[in-house]
């Protein structure tokens, strides 16, 4: 029977790679380091991208239990950015190109028994090698670098399960059917029968099948089928409920055992002509895109913060799709989506350029790479095996194309371009929209971009970002347009049956190379910040669930006369779920009533309410030269108040409002949370022009990732605390140059 340990702990790194490195014991000059691990912590901005392109060099003192001698043992790798080269005691025993795919590599007949002091080491190239995807041309966005998602080692009788698919054929049927393939490889081609037993369970739930099935086998690999029929009180997984299951399949045979598992859920998934599907229902995708990037520590990120990034889409923007732009992103954050009913688009890594024959085999295999691995999330509903935004290549795209539907033919293909009158060779035509410039658009007409005369299959799979980059410290007017840019599309996306949804570019600001973003090595194209911190924009989004969820409130000011080139606040665009709300600005009487503005926004769910001067009278909010005043904005939903928002005429600093994401973290592996530090005013509002200084004191076994000094931007700022695998206590002191200080605690167990 198979064991998996996690080995993420307690590698050694050095920085630089020297030649012979590989074939040497010794860990002097070595780093202790655990993973995920960054090769090199960055700046948040305006650093050289070239830093994190080295070679550096891990290693791993291995010790295997004796017991293991006559087993069969693999090290399995999750991601490593971006050519890994792989020894053992100095002998080369694999490699892998690409560093968003997982690679195994069998290490048992090289391991040395008679010796105490085995060195697994992995020399990684983080470089921009032109025979990688996505390298070659540009990209707009950095791959950064190391061993930057877990390593486990895999122990295995000489018969086990390298794999299981499960296919939920008929789901809308009453009576449910399962087929499942198994993989199994006979490493030392013993010939004998096989028994396999299979259960289902609701996941951390009942039985809901068990059966036995015969096989045997004679060669080192074989797949078998099986077919599972008439299972009944079953539960579909969707958006809003996201039931899942769990397969145990377990075989046997001579003296060999093993057990694989693996989730799933019944559901089926279409794009049409006519819309997405989801369980025979009409859904509307609304969507962004993500970058798995974060500030200082680029990909190296652990299981809950990559979770953490899921929650944020689906349950505080309230999404239901999210694109893996631009490649397949950690199983922990796949899993999540899972969990949550977030929707997934998964796509291979590339951007526009497409390279040699050496390079579109490395894309061929990734296609392989992503699918295999992720073919059992039902969250995952579309696979991308085109190069982002690249020319058509029809002799590629017909074997990506060929390769995916061979492995799973559950799934539809996509291909993300930009160009209009590409030939479509997917089963879905994704196309990144730009068109809107704040004139012209939003979208397009879908024939219009496919050259077809007939409707397909089509989703817009980019728009907005680079068209109309916004800081969250940027004027209120250019935050307003941004914020509205997003609505129109989406509106736009409502109202045309033809387009399945739309994804926007993008969920978070990320890091990017010198030829793109504002010059300081950031595209600030999200709809929040790099440290996952709101702008305007994502209230876009946010607000389009029912206020029985989540009551949403959000007016698009800073609620100063003088900010705006115009002065004053009209119009006031209020993101809000409510029926209507009610304003009142200082004493003035009397209090308007104001309901969403439906005409104009008629396609989306939830109309904002845009106050300008066919609302009010210009004089009620006062005209140039006369008295500020206080404002209070309340939203009603079925005649109740159900949320407020309140404005002062004349802020100041008065709270020093810190928040974790969590308030226990795990000791056993690396872990991190998120703390967000807001400078707020009287009325709770987030001051965005002050300047301050936030100073960072941990105290207990846990460090900051990045500076422990930062700055303010646009009134709020982020940073993660990672733990170092030690238990205790972890006090946080955070300092405000402005407010004093204040203590949080984070208990690591």
């Amino acid at each position: 029977m198979r064991e998996i340990l996690l080995m993420s702990n307690n590698w050694y790194y050095n920085k630089e790679y020297q030649e012979g490195m590989e074939k040497s014991g010794s860990l002097k000059g070595f780093e202790k380091v655990n993973l995920p691990h960054t090769n090199v912590e960055l700046p948040y901005n305006y650093f050289n991208e070239e830093d994190f392109q080295i070679v550096s060099c891990y290693k791993y003192p291995l010790d295997l239990k004796e017991e293991y001698k006559d087993r069969i043992v693999y090290v399995h790798f999750e991601g490593v950015m971006a050519y890994a080269k792989v020894y053992l005691n100095g002998e080369f025993i694999g490699e892998h190109k690409g560093g968003y795919t997982p690679f195994d590599i069998r290490i048992d007949p090289y391991y040395d028994w008679s010796s105490s002091n085995n060195i697994l080491t992995v020399v990684v190239d983080s470089s921009e090698r032109s025979d990688i995807p996505p390298f070659g041309g540009q990209i707009d966005y950095l791959t950064y670098g190391g061993i930057y998602r877990d390593v486990s080692l895999g122990v295995y009788d000489d018969i086990f399960i390298s794999n299981i698919k499960i296919e939920t054929p008929d789901v809308l049927e009453d009576k449910k059917k399962v087929h499942v393939k198994v993989w199994v490889d006979n490493i030392n081609s013993h010939t004998c029968d096989l028994d396999f037993e299979i259960k289902i369970n609701e996941y951390q739930g009942e039985e809901v099948y068990k059966g036995s099935f015969k096989g045997s086998i004679e060669e080192t690999k074989k797949t078998f089928e099986f077919d599972i029929d008439n299972l009944e009180g079953i539960k579909l997984w969707d958006i809003d409920n996201p039931n899942l299951y769990e397969m145990s399949v377990t075989v046997t045979g001579g003296d060999f055992s093993d057990e694989y598992r693996d989730r799933f859920g019944f559901r089926k998934a279409e794009f049409t002509p006519k819309g997405f599907f989801l369980n025979g229902k009409h859904v509307k995708i609304r969507g962004l895109n993500r970058h798995q990037a974060f500030p200082y520590v680029g990909y190296a990120m652990p299981k809950r913060v990559q979770e953490k990034d899921a929650d944020i889409l689906k349950n505080d923007l309230h999404l239901n799709l999210v694109r893996t732009s631009h490649y397949p992103q950690s199983k922990h954050f796949l899993n999540k989506c899972d969990e949550i009913g977030l929707l997934v688009f998964e796509e291979i890594p590339g951007w526009q350029h497409i390279g040699d024959d050496e390079w579109k085999e490395v894309v061929k295999q990734n296609v392989e790479e992503m699918i295999v691995r992720d073919w059992n999330h039902p969250s995952i509903i579309l696979w991308g095996v085109r190069i982002n935004e690249s020319q058509d290549d029809d002799e590629l795209y017909t074997a990506t194309n060929a390769i995916a539907r061979s492995l799973d033919s559950t799934r539809q293909t996509g291909g993300v371009r930009y160009i209009t009158g590409s030939n479509m060779l997917e089963d879905v035509y994704t196309m990144n929209d730009f068109i809107h410039d704040g004139v012209r658009g939003p979208l397009r007409k879908q024939q219009e971009v496919t050259g077809l005369d007939h409707d397909v299959p089509y989703m817009v799979t980019e728009y907005n970002g680079h068209m109309y980059p916004t800081k969250r410290f940027d004027q209120e007017e250019r935050q307003m347009e941004h914020s509205l840019r997003h609505l129109r599309v989406q509106n736009a996306s409502y109202l045309d049956d033809s387009i399945s949804g739309a994804i926007g570019w993008v969920a978070f600001d990320y890091n990017t190379h010198k030829d793109f973003g504002a010059g300081d090595r950031i595209c600030y194209h999200g709809v929040m910040d790099m440290f996952r911190i709101h702008k305007f924009a994502a209230y876009a989004y946010k607000s389009q669930v029912s206020p029985e969820v989540e009551p949403v409130l959000q007016p698009v000011t800073f609620w100063t006369r003088g900010e705006r080139s115009i002065g004053g606040v009209l119009p006031l665009v209020i993101f809000t779920n409510c029926d209507y709300i009610d304003f009142q600005y200082g004493d003035f009487e009397p209090i308007r009533k104001i309901y969403p503005d439906r005409q104009t926004y008629a396609g989306i769910p939830y109309p904002p309410v845009v106050i300008d001067l066919s609302v009010l009278d210009e004089k009620m909010l006062g005209l140039w030269g006369m008295k500020w005043e206080d404002a209070v904005i309340r939203g009603y939903y079925k005649g109740e108040v159900v949320i407020e928002k309140r404005f002062t005429k004349a802020p100041v600093p008065t709270e020093l409002y810190v928040e974790a994401d969590d308030t226990e973290l795990v000791s056993t592996q690396k872990d991190a949370t998120r703390i967000v530090v807001k400078i707020l005013d009287q009325c709770g509002n987030i001051l965005p022009f002050i300047d301050d200084i936030i100073k960072i004191k941990v105290d207990g076994p846990a460090r900051v990732q990045g500076p422990s000094e930062v700055v303010v931007k646009g009134g709020a700022v982020g940073f993660w605390i990672e733990t170092v695998n030690e238990p205790g206590v972890v006090n946080i002191e955070i300092t405000s140059s402005v407010l004093g200080k204040k203590k949080i605690t984070i208990n690591v167990k």
